[in-house]
C-alpha cells in the first residue's frame, strides 16, 4: 500500500482567495502593518484560522528585523553566595513570578512572547551570545548588584535594555532605561511603623551589603531610629530567602534576646525570622512586631500575616515593558528612569 503523502502546507495566496483580499495585504496583516484596517485584519485572520496557514517566522523576520520575542534575564552577579542553589531560588522567589505577569499585561497585547533566561555566572557568557545572535528584540534585566556585569555587556550590544534597578553608571546616560522603588523611602516607612507601635529595642534582617535596594533599605530605616533617641538597630544580613531569615533570626536572638521589633527587607525573610522568633517562645506581635517588604503572597499567608511595604511589583514590570518597547519601535527613543513610591501595607505582625 503506498503511503499518503501529506497534504501541502496552506500558502499565502490560498488565505488571499478565502479572505477575498490580495496576496500583499495578507503579508502586510501577518507582519503587523498597523495601517491595515481592523476589518481587513479580522477577514484575514480568519481565513488563516480556516486554511490552517502557519507564517514563515524566518521569512517575516528578514522582513520586519523583529522576532517577537522579548527576553527576561534574571541575573546573579558572581559574588553572591547562598546556601540554596541560584534556580532554586529563582523559581520559588515571588517576585519573578510576579515581574513576569506584569510585562505579560503590556506584552501579550502586542503579541510579544516573553523568554525567561536564568543569568547565573556560568550561564552569562551563553546568555550575552543568545541576545547578540538576535534572538530577541530586547532584555528587561532583573539585576540587583551594582558590580553585575551584565548590564554594561547589554547596553555595549545596541540592543533595547530595560534594568529593574538603578546601578550608578549604567542608567540614562549608557542609554539604559530602568524602573525603581524609592528603597530608602521603603526603609523609613518601615522604621517608622515599629517605633510608632512602641518598639525600642529594633534589629533589622537585611538583605546582602552588596546589592543597592538592600542598601537603600537599611539606609532609609535609620533616620527615623536617631529621632526618636533609640538605639542603633542590631543588624544580620540575610540572603532575602526564607531560610536566610531564619538564620539571621537566630543570630539577632543570639545576641539580643529581648528585641521588640524587627524590620525584615523582604517578606520572605521577615517570615522566615517570624517563625524562629515564634520558635523561641517570643509571641508576634506581642512580645516583637515584625514588618516585611514586599507585599507578596508571601506576607499574606504567613502566621501571622505580615505588616509589609508595598513594593508594586506588577505595575513596575509593566512599566519596564513599555518602555521597552518603546525603544524597540523606535530606538531614537531618549532612555527614561522611573521611580515608584513605596506604601504601608497593615496586617498583624505590627
Amino acid at each position: 500500500m503506498a503511503a499518503r503523502r501529506p497534504a501541502p502546507r496552506p500558502t499565502l495566496e490560498a488565505v488571499a482567495a478565502v479572505a477575498g483580499v490580495s496576496r500583499a495585504t495578507v503579508s502586510r496583516v501577518i507582519n503587523g502593518v498597523p495601517t491595515v484596517d481592523p476589518a481587513i485584519v479580522a477577514v484575514v485572520e480568519q481565513a488563516i484560522d480556516e486554511t490552517g496557514y502557519v507564517p514563515n517566522l524566518a521569512a517575516r523576520t528578514l522582513v520586519t528585523r523583529r522576532t517577537g520575542s522579548v527576553a527576561l534575564v534574571v541575573s546573579e552577579p558572581s559574588e553572591q553566595r547562598s546556601p540554596s542553589p541560584f534556580l532554586e531560588r529563582l523559581f520559588t522567589d515571588p517576585y519573578i513570578g510576579r515581574v513576569t505577569a506584569g510585562a505579560q499585561l503590556v506584552l501579550r497585547p502586542r503579541d510579544i512572547h516573553l523568554a525567561i533566561l536564568p543569568a547565573d555566572p556560568p550561564a552569562h557568557d551563553q546568555v550575552v551570545r543568545y541576545v547578540r545572535q538576535g534572538h530577541v528584540d530586547g532584555v528587561l534585566l532583573i539585576t540587583s548588584s551594582a558590580s553585575d556585569p551584565l548590564p554594561a555587556r547589554f547596553a555595549a550590544l545596541t540592543v533595547p535594555v530595560v534594568l529593574s534597578t538603578h546601578l550608578d553608571g549604567v542608567d540614562e546616560a549608557a542609554g539604559v532605561s530602568w524602573v525603581d522603588l524609592d528603597q530608602a523611602a521603603g526603609g523609613r516607612i518601615a522604621a517608622e511603623r515599629l517605633i510608632a507601635d512602641g518598639r525600642t529595642r529594633l534589629a533589622t534582617v537585611a538583605g546582602p551589603s552588596g546589592v543597592p535596594f538592600a542598601r537603600g533599605r537599611r539606609a532609609g530605616s535609620r533616620p527615623p531610629v536617631r529621632a526618636a533617641g533609640l538605639a542603633e538597630p542590631l543588624v544580620a544580613a540575610g540572603d532575602c530567602t526564607r531560610a536566610g531569615g531564619e538564620a539571621a533570626a537566630r543570630e539577632l536572638l543570639a545576641a539580643r534576646p529581648d528585641v521588640d521589633g524587627v524590620f525584615g527587607a523582604s517578606d520572605l525573610m521577615a517570615d522566615g525570622a517570624s517563625l524562629v522568633l515564634q520558635e523561641a517562645g517570643r509571641h508576634v506581635p506581642q512580645d516583637v512586631a515584625v514588618v516585611g517588604f514586599d507585599d507578596s503572597t508571601v506576607a499574606r499567608q504567613a502566621h501571622p500575616p505580615l505588616t509589609t511595604v508595598r513594593q508594586p511589583v506588577e505595575e513596575m514590570a509593566a512599566e519596564m515593558a513599555r518602555l521597552l518597547l518603546a525603544a524597540i519601535d523606535d530606538p531614537d527613543t531618549d532612555a527614561r528612569s522611573v521611580l515608584f513610591e513605596p506604601h504601608l501595607v497593615v496586617r498583624d505582625s505590627a
